[in-house]
């Protein structure tokens, strides 16, 4: 069952989302919230799989509530409704970390499918929003996101990854640092943890790509 957060600064609105969803099986609404301050302290409490929410609110607009929420109430995923079609609105709300971005004028079923998709893990745009939109603001989230965790590496983290994107094995940096290899391991496994990558070959990828390591010449 995928649990389901409203916001809406319209109660006529909430409801109308509430009875659409609710009658799809498999989608249950747990929780609605009036703005976005609200639905961020909601979705921080029953931490909900997806939480749709209205892009204008007082207090706090969808996009701060998305960075508050996926803050606060990792993992749930959220879907930004809008009536904007504006290019830097859209880039915004994706770079904030919305999973979806769906228009007011073609909420219907188009809400369904992006919380099927939001839940899955992957992303969902209005069919009238050009996917090129999407692209670049992924793009940019992901420049964003590498150097923000590159700039959280430790001094010893930065020495590991220099030595890992050499090439060089636990045993070998161990030797050159003069610690343990668990103690190179540990490391390693924060450091990847950082930068958000899963494996060798995606760490690799991220080093070459945002220029994170000086290789010898």
């Amino acid at each position: 069952m995928i649990r389901v957060l409203l916001a809406d600064d319209h109660h006529l609105v909430r409801q109308a989302l509430r009875m659409l969803l609710d009658k799809e099986p498999g989608i249950e609404v747990v929780g609605e919230a009036e703005n976005g301050r609200r639905a961020a302290s909601m979705a921080r409490r029953i931490r909900p799989d997806v939480a749709v929410l209205d892009m204008a609110m007082p207090e706090m607009n969808g996009i701060e509530a998305t960075e508050r929420i996926l803050r606060d109430a990792s993992p749930c995923r959220v879907i930004i409704l809008s009536m904007h079609q504006d290019r830097m609105i859209i880039q915004r709300a994706l770079r904030s970390g919305a999973s979806g971005y769906v228009l007011k004028s073609s909420v219907g079923d188009e809400l369904k499918l992006a919380v099927r998709a939001a839940a899955s893990g992957r992303t969902y745009l209005s069919p009238g929003i050009p996917q090129e939109i999407a692209k670049a603001a992924k793009v940019d989230a992901e420049h964003e996101e590498i150097d923000a965790g590159f700039a959280s590496l430790t001094p010893r983290e930065r020495e590991v990854l220099q030595l890992v994107a050499e090439g060089r094995t636990n045993r070998e940096i161990a030797g050159i640092l003069r610690v343990s290899a668990k103690t190179v391991e540990k490391h390693r496994g924060n450091l990847m943890a950082k930068l958000g990558v899963r494996d060798l070959p995606h760490l690799m990828r991220v080093v070459l790509e945002h220029k994170l390591v000086l290789f010898p010449e």
